[in-house]
């Protein structure tokens, strides 16, 4: 949406005509899928509070919206795509924004292909509104399995946990993938410090069932009795009614458009189906995330009405949080993972502090990761794990990857100090030093 809006609005100030008709599978426009959890777990009291701008107001603005209308092919030749009901719609340019719908593994679906009673993923607000149901029908003292401990299966977790629910999470490796095993430690230990148990180096192999309802989850290590199975183990692009077109995809099917949103002579691309250029390393990655998505979308409706507008990449940073009870703790990352920086000669390390001066009632502990390349000093990845006020210090490190900086530059930057906020040697700035004596 973010590319048809742009692209009326570059058009009108050029003087152009330009007619927008966007087809959506969806029922909801322009909503948060972030928000879902804590609109879950009660921090968020409608699922009308995620929608930032709703169907009527995007026609209002001129654009032909279409919902509840899968597309299921398209002809890059004739210059037409095919709805599942047969209809054929022409267009001039077509652009592909059809996002990256949640996986769900063949051991959560009936023969069938559908899920069974009980068993779902956290994606649209449809899923929202059905798992608030489900909570709400089950028993005090339900159990509730989350296969997946990224993000949303922290956050799914968390919203189980507040309903007074018994929490399982399994991970096929340590937890969150994108974190060092350090800081993925920290958030384990949350999680069980909250009640939920936590289950590493689970492959989910099958569910038990009594006709079509859930009763447990197995994996190749045991089993657990389960009420409720939240399935979040990944996205998926969508982008399977383009196969047979000859457009170029990754293995796992996203695109890969220019700076533009270009992907060829009439055809588009933005969003959480596309991969993302990395301008740290200049690695394409799948990192579907709002905020590239309408960054993305926004340079290609610029362009394709004419204008320059370009998205060139991104840094990589996320941010998450945790919170039950006296439990809290916020997770951030930007950067390579030591990982991703497996062929670089490297340093790395943890600094352990606090977000506010020690002699603060409210100090809280905070843990920063920092990595820079021993040759050229340049910065290369920062996590952070700690108490309230933690995690937005990420975007300190993030502006100085953006910029190409050094672990020098991030240690001697300018950053605010006030007892209830940080010391005069703010704890990021000091894990950077750290890392630049140690080089």
């Amino acid at each position: 949406m973010s590319a048809a809006h742009q692209a009326l609005r570059t058009a009108r100030r050029s003087g152009r005509e330009l007619a927008v008709t966007v087809l959506d599978k969806g029922t909801h426009t322009s909503y948060s899928a972030c928000g879902i959890p804590y609109w879950m777990a009660g921090d968020v009291a409608s699922g009308d509070d995620l929608v930032a701008r709703t169907a009527d107001q995007h026609r209002a603005a001129g654009i032909d919206l279409r919902l509840g209308v899968e597309v299921v092919g398209a002809d890059l030749v004739a210059r037409t795509v095919t709805t599942a009901d047969g209809t054929v719609v022409e267009y001039d340019d077509l652009v592909v924004a059809s996002g990256a719908p949640a996986v769900v593994p063949g051991w959560a679906l009936r023969p069938d292909g559908s899920a069974y009673d009980g068993v779902g993923v956290v994606k649209t607000l449809d899923d929202g509104a059905a798992w608030l149901e489900r909570f709400r029908a089950a028993d005090e003292g339900a159990r509730v399995v989350v296969v997946g401990g990224g993000y949303v299966g922290v956050e799914v977790a968390e919203a189980a946990l507040r309903h007074g629910f018994g929490v399982t999470v399994l991970t096929r490796g340590r937890g969150m993938s994108m974190l060092e095993d350090e800081m993925k430690e920290r958030v384990n230990a949350a999680l069980r410090d909250a009640g939920a148990e936590v289950v590493l180096g689970a492959e989910v192999t099958g569910l038990d069932t009594e006709g079509d309802r859930v009763t447990g989850v197995r994996w190749d290590g045991g089993s657990r009795p389960a009420d409720l199975v939240v399935v979040a183990v990944g996205v998926r692009p969508a982008t399977e009614f383009l196969a047979g077109s000859g457009v170029e995809m990754a293995d796992n099917g996203a695109l890969r458009p220019d700076p533009h949103g270009r992907i060829a002579e009439h055809l588009w691309a933005a969003g959480d189906c596309c991969e993302v250029r990395r301008r740290i390393d200049d690695a394409w990655v799948f990192r579907p995330l709002g905020t590239y998505a309408t960054k993305h979308g926004r340079a290609l409706g610029d362009s394709l009405a004419g204008g320059s507008l370009a998205f060139d990449g991104m840094v990589d940073t996320s941010i998450t949080r945790f919170a039950h009870g006296d439990t809290y703790l916020e997770i951030a990352r930007t950067g390579l993972s030591s990982a991703e920086a497996s062929d670089l000669d490297v340093v790395s390390l943890v600094t352990e502090g606090t977000t506010t001066t020690g002699y603060m009632p409210e100090a809280e502990p905070i843990a920063i990761w920092v990595m820079a390349d021993r040759t050229t000093r340049r910065l290369l990845g920062v996590q952070v794990a700690g108490g309230r006020g933690a995690g937005k210090r990420i975007d300190t490190a993030a502006a100085v990857l953006w910029a190409g900086g050094t672990v020098d530059d991030l240690a001697w930057m300018d950053l605010a100090y006030a007892p209830p906020f940080s010391s005069t040697w703010e704890v990021l700035g000091v894990a950077a030093r750290r890392v630049a004596e140690r080089i």
